[in-house]
């Protein structure tokens, strides 16, 4: 009883939250049902979600897990974390436009593993 009763207190408190990204998610479903552009549809769910701080509350969400979940959300709001990112993006976009656009998925694939590794190495750095 006592559990039932958390998760509609979860749920009451976070209503705002939750309906903000089932807004989200609905209309990711329906852009992509009505072949609508993805770069529209990405545009539209990152300004949507900047705006009602839905960004911010899934980084509330996830820094309730204990333990780990304030690691996470420390890392991923690391400077050095986006910097490398955009970093990465800067010269995906050079060396697509020099032609190297097969040798892009390989480095994209470096780059993506080399974040995950740091943002891991910083979880476990922290716990030990």
């Amino acid at each position: 009883m006592i559990f039932t009763r958390n998760i509609y207190f979860f749920l009451y408190r976070n209503r705002r939250f939750i309906i903000t990204w089932l807004i989200i998610t609905a209309a990711i479903v329906l852009g992509l049902y009505f072949k609508i552009n993805k770069q529209i549809i990405t545009v539209t769910v990152v300004i949507f979600g900047i705006v009602s701080n839905a960004f911010a509350g899934l980084a509330g969400l996830i820094a309730m897990i204990p333990v780990v979940g304030p690691l996470i959300v420390k890392v991923l709001s690391l400077p050095i974390f986006w910097l490398l990112n955009a970093g990465g993006y800067y010269i995906s976009v050079i060396a697509i436009k020099r032609g190297y656009s097969r040798d892009v998925i390989n480095y994209r694939i470096a780059t993506i593993i080399f974040l995950v590794g740091f943002a891991v190495g910083f979880v476990l750095a922290k716990l030990v």
